[in-house]
């Protein structure tokens, strides 16, 4: 009789002690996620930076004053790099911190931007999404698709807000070849779709060693070009498809330069194949120039995007063709922090398979992860095999 009271109030203490956890852990997330009210809608979006050593980073620190977004903390454990970053923009060192725990305890975000590793992306995501702040990562979203599932599965829980950053997202010339394409019907169906991404290589372009010592790390970028410039092809194919998935997969990669990066490639060519196209991404650590461009053919004709702004457009039927420039993207949805602060303040929704969205992306990492595969067995990667667990 003894014993049997003795194991009740142990069950019941053990009880007691879960509840005092959930109890404990849904008081923490009161006390750090935001709701907007009427208020707040119209203020700036108090924005974390998580990570200093993407230097995309400078993207959102030396942006100009817009009144859309505040940074109210940092999260850099390097000081020096801090404090060498501090002195290039102006940011008070005050508002640095050696971890997330401290920054989000002090300055309560509402959300916050990734420029840390990319392998470091599910640990942002893990710490902010029960605490409902909402995250925006720079491409690729994740370091591989086990990594991907995990931050799309948390954001979903956890109703947090998760977009992925490229640099292409902002160009208006991909918008305005949407545009034709689809409303104009300018090229007829497409057919075929060209990427070529990249530059002559990280240390060739001057990158600094705190970038350059996870951007060549297989383990906490994932991969050298392939993941470096691939995604953008991807991410981009996608969102033209329209989210269809592909049939294939096939990718080839080479070390073109193994004494300056002797643990990733330097060079990749993905080719995805869909019922009644093909889509090239050319990604690489070996053009002569800086380049994101894109070609897409159609039945009827081309489009040309040369960069963010110029573009060529032919007509098959009269054999003519055209230079002119993109318009620009409208005021609040022209850069990934006003998006950022539309979506989280304002309410807007992103389109279905928008570039920014996780379901594109989640299909983006999908792509790479079979591409990954395919580069290392020679086999071509039949989609509905290889993903044949997954949902559509």
């Amino acid at each position: 009789m003894t014993g049997k009271i003795v194991f009740l109030f142990v069950l019941l203490s053990f009880q007691m002690s879960i509840a005092h956890d959930n109890q404990l852990l849904k008081s923490l997330k009161k006390d750090t996620e935001f709701q907007p009210g009427d208020n707040e809608k119209d203020s700036p979006l108090r924005i974390g930076v998580i990570g200093l050593v993407h230097t995309h980073v400078h993207w959102i620190l030396g942006r100009e004053e817009q009144g859309d977004i505040e940074i109210v903390g940092i999260v850099e454990p390097n000081r020096t790099l801090a404090e060498e970053y501090s002195l290039r923009h102006g940011y008070s060192m005050d508002i640095v911190f050696d971890t997330m725990e401290e920054m989000v305890a002090k300055t309560r975000p509402q959300a916050v931007t990734a420029f840390n590793t990319i392998y470091g992306h599910l640990e942002v995501v893990q710490y902010c999404a029960p605490r409902g702040i909402h995250v925006m990562v720079e491409k690729p979203l994740a370091v591989s698709w086990e990594h991907a599932e995990q931050m799309i599965k948390l954001a979903n829980e956890h109703k947090i807000h998760l977009l992925t950053n490229y640099e292409t997202s902002w160009y208006g010339s991909n918008y305005e070849a949407y545009r034709r394409i689809y409303e104009e019907k300018a090229i007829g169906d497409i057919r075929k779709i060209v990427f070529h991404t990249g530059h002559p290589g990280p240390v060739e372009i001057g990158c600094n060693p705190e970038f350059l010592e996870w951007l060549t790390d297989p383990k906490l970028n994932g991969g050298g070009a392939l993941t470096d410039f691939g995604c953008y092809g991807a991410n981009i194919s996608t969102w033209l498809m329209k989210g269809v998935v592909p049939l294939t997969v096939s990718c080839t990669v080479q070390q073109l330069k193994p004494l300056l990066y002797p643990k990733v490639e330097d060079e990749a060519t993905i080719i995805l194949t869909y019922p009644k196209a093909q889509v090239i991404i050319q990604a690489s650590w070996n053009w002569p120039h800086n380049v994101k461009d894109m070609e897409v053919y159609g039945n009827k004709g081309f489009i040309i995007c040369k960069n963010g702004t110029d573009m060529i457009q032919f007509n098959g039927k009269t054999q003519e063709q055209h230079a002119f420039e993109a318009p620009g993207l409208p005021s609040g949805l022209h850069d990934p922090f006003a998006l950022l602060h539309q979506v989280v303040l304002k309410g807007h929704q992103l389109p279905e398979y928008d570039l920014s969205g996780w379901q594109n992306n989640k299909i983006v990492m999908q792509i790479l992860h079979a591409a990954r595969h395919s580069a290392e067995t020679g086999e071509t990667i039949i989609w509905n095999d290889f993903f044949k667990d997954e949902s559509p």
